[in-house]
């Protein structure tokens, strides 16, 4: 009885703590009205003892228990909120059935099926890419480069990122008009101005003291500095990253070779494209002992403003520029008929030339039907690609209580978000969630983005 008793006032201790984190960082807003770009991790083999383990494992059920719930809007309806964003790690022991903990996947295949999140990190891939360590990204997508301490033990947690500077490749694909010779000597002139724009962060950093900010830099959230101390040792020998950021690699592609980087005859170019920016910045990185990275862009709105300057600058050019976006980073075209297995597949050999950061993801339907084919999608990620993340829908109309996919019509040049119940168009009064790239977007989005929304096909 006594046994009985406190299980149960434990679980409602950890459904209470669970709470009280979601609900804090909800309203938690920052200055731009948007809750803290926030990240959970959920990594079983962190824990050091299998007491540990089964510990954490209550906290990641109830986390997913919640997240599955939802939170309530004005109206008091339960819808998806975008933060905190999860991510669930696939281990040995619960990815397949039979395993301890393969309970757990199962509930993050029916929260993904219905909230967008868990995203996916293979602990098996991502200890081949990273010197045997797993550890969680920053933000939605950028990764620390494998970093050890004075006493030669790995450090992930409390690092960071000193900005990123992202190079259109497109761009660059263009300019060469089709010339390869062209494209490599603008390519190498391009990436010498990144640099050199990234150099500008770099020491528009340096000289700065502690005192700017002592959550950071003396509390231990990034460093544990005295008053008064500059943090640039920070900046040098890899404690912290710089990175080159690049956009557009389908598009730069598909202008210089005529096909889809999916295609075999283009594909060694896109690798080309990608391994020479890894080149690159291990020189910078030589050169300065700053920590270069390559990082594949979100771009969430920035992909509207490189297709329209695109445009301006060379016209329509159909397949390249006759969108009101450029594709993110090494990704297959959002248009581009491809299964969720070839399309993981195919990506993760971007991925791992994208060592900076990078995300894959593949669109599905209402899949809470259908948790065993989410549950296989899931267990594709743990053998082939280090981090992906599935996306569906979540949406809801507080007019008429329509909780299906509120839909993008166009009407006179203009796409616009409409239910397809009662036809309300209020953004006020529509509950909107789509993975905006990496993140969960609730907020809605620029012309350029919500097309590239509006034309993204199914791979399952």
């Amino acid at each position: 009885v006594i046994t009985q008793i406190v299980e149960k006032r434990l679980k409602k201790e950890i459904e209470k703590g669970v709470q009280t984190i979601q609900y804090q960082v909800i309203t938690l807003m920052t200055t731009n009205g948007q809750a803290p770009f926030l990240t959970v991790f959920m990594y079983l083999n962190e824990a050091k003892n299998e007491q540990e383990k089964q510990d954490l494992a209550l906290i990641i059920e109830e986390m997913l228990h919640q997240r599955i719930q939802g939170v309530k809007n004005e109206e008091g309806i339960w819808i998806t909120p975008a933060f905190p964003k999860l991510i669930y790690v696939l281990e040995e022991d619960n990815i397949y059935e039979g395993t301890k903990y393969f309970y757990l996947t199962e509930l993050a295949a029916r929260c993904t099926a219905k909230r967008m999140v868990p995203d996916y990190i293979s602990e098996k891939k991502m200890k081949e890419l990273k010197e045997g360590n797993c550890f969680p990204v920053m933000g939605c997508r950028s990764a620390l480069t494998p970093w050890k301490d004075e006493n030669g033990k790995y450090q992930f947690y409390g690092r960071f990122n000193q900005g990123v500077v992202t190079i259109n490749l497109v761009d660059v694909a263009l300019s060469s008009g089709g010339d390869f010779d062209k494209f490599w000597k603008i390519f190498d002139e391009r990436l010498a101005l990144c640099f050199k724009a990234l150099m500008i962060r770099h020491n528009r950093l340096k000289g700065t003291l502690s005192d700017a900010a002592p959550i950071l830099w003396q509390y231990g959230a990034l460093a544990r500095l005295k008053k008064g101390e500059p943090i640039d040792k920070l900046l040098y020998g890899g404690y912290s990253t710089i990175s080159l950021g690049y956009a557009g690699l389908c598009e730069c592609v598909k202008y210089m070779t005529g096909k889809s980087h999916t295609d075999p005859t283009a594909k060694p170019f896109a690798l080309e494209v990608m391994q020479h920016m890894n080149d690159v910045c291990n020189i910078w990185k030589e050169e300065t002992t700053i920590g270069f990275g390559i990082y594949g862009s979100p771009i969430e709105s920035t992909t509207y403003k490189f297709a329209k300057c695109l445009q301006q600058r060379f016209g329509i050019i159909e397949g390249v520029t006759d969108k009101g976006y450029i594709t993110n980073s090494y990704h297959v075209n959002v248009t581009e008929p491809i299964d969720a297995f070839t399309k993981l597949k195919f990506e993760s050999e971007f991925q791992s030339l994208s060592t900076g950061g990078a995300i894959s993801y593949v669109e599905v339907p209402n899949m809470q039907d259908n948790i065993p084919a989410v549950i296989s999608v899931i267990q594709f990620i743990y053998d082939n690609i280090m981090y992906a993340e599935l996306n569906t829908k979540s949406d809801y109309c507080q007019v008429c209580g329509y909780d299906g996919e509120i839909q993008i019509i166009e009407e006179d040049g203009k796409l616009i978000w409409e239910c397809p119940h009662c036809h309300n168009r209020d953004q006020n009064t529509l509950n909107v969630a789509r993975r905006t790239c990496g993140y969960i977007g609730t907020q809605f989005w620029n012309q350029g983005r919500t097309q590239e929304i509006k034309e993204r096909v199914l791979h399952l």
